[in-house]
């Protein structure tokens, strides 16, 4: 079992790993069994709880499909510094307005025109359970880190 400060070093190192990528790619499963990726952009820093966060249109596809499958991947890379980072979690929708003020940024104008104001906005929190990356600096092997309790 991981002591706390474990888990802290874990998260920093996940932090470390995408605090200069903003984007990456979200993966949901469909009904059907596909999978279905979307571009996001990260919103804040990884939590103490290794959570991230997405903004997203609460009647979206990719919130319907959670909603049936609550399980999602993540994948994060910058090959100038041969960095590559996949993350498995579990996301929920979530609707409450201070942290979506916490975690508003400029940038998102682009894709929520009305900001903070859009009717249908909501964030996504995965809970993180799994972080597999390769990057070049710590080893030329993959590298694992489980968050699970």
């Amino acid at each position: 079992m991981a002591t706390s400060t474990d888990r802290d070093q874990q998260i920093k190192k996940l932090h470390e790993l995408i605090k200069n990528i903003d984007y990456g790619m979200f993966t949901t499963v469909d009904d059907d069994g596909s999978l279905h990726s979307y571009p996001m952009s990260k919103s804040g820093e990884i939590n103490s709880e290794a959570a991230l966060w997405f903004f997203t249109y609460a009647g979206s596809h990719k919130v319907t499909e959670i909603e049936h499958y609550d399980q999602v991947n993540i994948t994060f890379s910058s090959p100038e510094q041969q960095r590559y980072v996949s993350i498995s979690g579990s996301a929920g929708l979530v609707k409450d307005r201070n942290k979506m003020r916490e975690l508003w940024k400029p940038e998102l104008q682009t894709w929520f025109p009305k900001g903070l104001d859009e009717l249908d906005i909501a964030l996504l929190k995965v809970n993180i359970n799994q972080l597999n990356y390769w990057d070049s600096e710590s080893s030329f092997k993959p590298q694992t880190i489980s968050f699970l309790a």
